[in-house]
């Protein structure tokens, strides 16, 4: 049975979705005023993760994920770059777009904007303030905390240990209008001529944490299974979205909290931010890296732990991508002098296998239990397809569960087509391998261009190749 870690409980609980057969999910999507970097890729990736293993497991998914196309970093951006606000959201959407999909995310069911919900903050906010829980200063519009018995709860601190001032979207001007420092804000005032919209207040613009229980109450019900985002949202995000949609639902808000691991650089191991200055940009990475490798790297470290991002991380993630795609090349390859009928103790291995990955997965999502037995199931698969004599349903079997298994990482595999000059980089890339007495990497590139009917032909002349016929 599928265990999760709650964040607010901080211990692993079996899971158990409101609808069965259904899943709720929400995950706190990016503030659109840039391009997406690893560290903020991570979050994406992970959860994309962990939505196609509940759709391996049958569930419906309903993943939404918003967009934050309104705050003070949107609006000194746009400032910066001449045009608008939506302008620039609508820039850097549509790049988050483009970097997620080269990383093979799957689109969320929904993606909502903050300025797409305004009427529904606003009404959201007017609620708490009818219910005491919100008041009114100058045009502005905080939230009581201490009015909400369990402020603190999500972040495992009493509310008199939480620092006022945590989010970045706090000030010294509105830490002075307000009844408690620990209050936040609900809805921001117009200051010159920034974008606003008209409130019962005046005008202004939704505080960042509003939004998200604005939508996620809108597209998923006031209640939900699953709510997803860095470690760094637990406070004060999420402690907010709670505090807020629970005072105005009068329910429980989510059953599992969930929070992926930052991503680290340096020998230091420091979170990657845009604030430090240590980031790699997504939209640059894919141009001279296989966004594959990237997407393997992210998704087969369990979504908790924190990842160090550096070349020889890349390194390995991309030999060990390669071990899998050999596998399926080398039985892709024995298909064609395949025997009829199948081998009954080769399906059972397969299928021990494919139950051990399932419980491995189903332990808080364990990624790296759970791709080890994708590579032990490649491995089964290189040693099947060297027999002499190989059954096509069996082989057929391991390339449908390799597929499967390692698509929930998000690996697609498929057969490669090599031209003569692509065989050529190949056959000098195992030459300097043989050179550096890196005989390993130069047996997997022999393998890998066997798996494809290229022999290759080690003569006093030099290697040269041939195509199986």
């Amino acid at each position: 049975m599928l265990k999760i870690y709650n964040t607010l409980t901080q211990k692993k609980e079996s899971f158990e979705p409101i609808h069965p057969g259904v899943v709720n999910m929400y995950v706190c999507g990016p503030t659109v005023y840039n391009y997406i970097h690893i560290g903020n890729a991570r979050s994406v990736v992970a959860f994309d993760t962990i939505r196609r293993y509940l759709e391996y497991g049958g569930y419906k998914v309903n993943y939404v994920s918003n967009f934050t196309d309104v705050d003070d970093k949107m609006i000194n951006e746009a400032k910066k770059e001449g045009i608008t606000v939506p302008q620039l959201a609508d820039k850097f959407i549509a790049a988050f777009k483009e970097d997620t999909k080269a990383l093979n995310v799957e689109p969320a069911t929904k993606n909502p904007r903050a300025t797409e919900n305004i009427p529904e903050i606003i009404d959201f906010v007017n609620e708490l303030i009818d219910k005491g829980y919100a008041y009114v200063v100058d045009g502005n519009v905080y939230y009581r905390a201490r009015k909400f018995d369990t402020y603190g709860l999500l972040a495992h601190e009493s509310i008199d240990d939480l620092e006022a001032g945590a989010s970045e979207h706090v000030n010294d001007e509105e830490t002075s209008q307000k009844e408690d420092p620990i209050d936040f804000a609900l809805w921001k005032t117009q200051k010159g001529d920034e974008i606003a919209w008209d409130s019962p207040w005046g005008k202004g613009r939704p505080g960042w944490h509003i939004e998200c229980s604005v939508m996620s109450t809108k597209y998923l019900g006031d209640t939900i299974d699953i709510h997803g985002g860095g470690i760094d949202l637990e406070f004060p995000h999420h402690e907010n979205e709670r505090a807020q949609s629970q005072a105005k639902t009068g329910k429980q808000f989510v059953n599992y909290w969930m929070h992926n691991g930052f991503v680290t650089v340096g020998e230091d191991n420091e979170k990657m931010s845009k604030s430090l200055g240590n980031f790699v940009m997504v939209h640059d990475l894919v141009k001279t890296t296989d966004p594959q490798v990237i997407r393997f790297l992210m998704s087969t470290t369990q979504y908790r732990r924190p990842i160090s991002y550096n070349a020889t991380s890349l390194e390995t993630a991309a030999a060990n991508l390669k071990k899998i795609q050999t596998a399926y090349n080398n039985l892709t390859y024995r298909l064609k002098d395949a025997d009829d009928y199948n081998d009954p103790k080769v399906d059972q291995e397969i299928r021990q296998i494919q139950a051990d990955f399932q419980d491995a997965m189903d332990d808080d999502f364990n990624a790296q239990n759970g791709i080890a037995k994708v590579y032990e199931l490649a491995k089964l698969g290189n040693v099947y397809a060297e027999r002499p004599v190989v059954f096509r349903d069996t082989v057929k079997l391991i390339l449908q569960r390799l597929t499967t298994l390692a698509g929930i990482f998000g690996v697609s595999l498929k057969a490669e087509k090599l031209d003569d000059h692509r065989i050529e980089e190949l056959i000098q890339e195992r030459i300097q391998a043989r050179k550096d007495h890196d005989f390993e990497k130069s047996d997997q590139i022999r393998e890998a261009l066997k798996a494809q009917g290229i022999i290759l032909e080690d003569t006093a002349q030099g290697t040269r190749f041939r195509r199986e016929s």
